[in-house]
């Protein structure tokens, strides 16, 4: 059975033509893969694009998986080049989507209505106000404090997925952390 094998026997499965264990592959990264490419990025649509090209890339090029990196940490980086190609591609034509994006990245940061009215409207103030902050952080900023702080990655998984040192992340971690605090508090609201 499939399901009980490692994403590295997946892996090797899927070299030798097993498209049901590359199905396997999909099937337990997709959401993972999805919201951080709709956390990059945004917009569903944009979202959902890049995921599909992420298994699309994924698969013509398993054969070159070499296992230096986990599974995962080989998924995102593609994922994370597949979101650079979008707003590469955003930069060519903005004017476009200035609202749909608007409209879109209201929904990152979404909780469930609780009981309290009162604590409703604060508690949207807040989220607002993350979600401005997060998407106002530089890319290389942006794209870690997404992978530690909602992706819950660790240190090592994202240095591996982004091809870079350890002391690079947990700097760029730590600076963005240090940015969202001050506009979170030059906005009055105390969240980090």
């Amino acid at each position: 059975m499939l399901r009980n094998k490692t994403d590295e026997e997946l892996v090797e499965l899927a070299v030798s033509h097993d498209t049901d264990a590359f199905g396997e592959i999909v099937r337990r990264w997709e959401r993972k893969i999805f919201a951080l490419c709709f956390g990059m990025l945004s917009r569903e649509d944009d979202a959902r694009d890049a995921s599909q090209e992420t298994f699309i890339a994924a698969y013509r090029n398993i054969g070159s998986f070499r296992g230096d990196a986990k599974v995962s940490s080989w998924l995102h980086r593609i994922a994370v080049n597949q979101c650079l190609t979008i707003m590469r591609r955003r930069k060519a034509r903005p004017e476009d989507l200035i609202d749909e994006e608007q409209m879109a990245s209201d929904r990152v940061f979404s909780v469930p209505i609780e009981k309290a009215p009162g604590g409703l409207a604060e508690r949207n103030e807040r989220i607002e106000a993350v979600r401005r902050a997060v998407n106002s952080l530089p890319f290389e900023l942006k794209e870690v404090v997404i992978m530690k702080e909602f992706e819950e990655m660790t240190f090592q998984e994202i240095s591996e997925t982004l091809s870079i040192p350890l002391s690079t992340v947990k700097s760029r971690v730590y600076t963005a952390l240090r940015q969202l605090r001050s506009k979170l508090e030059k906005s009055e609201l105390e969240i980090i």
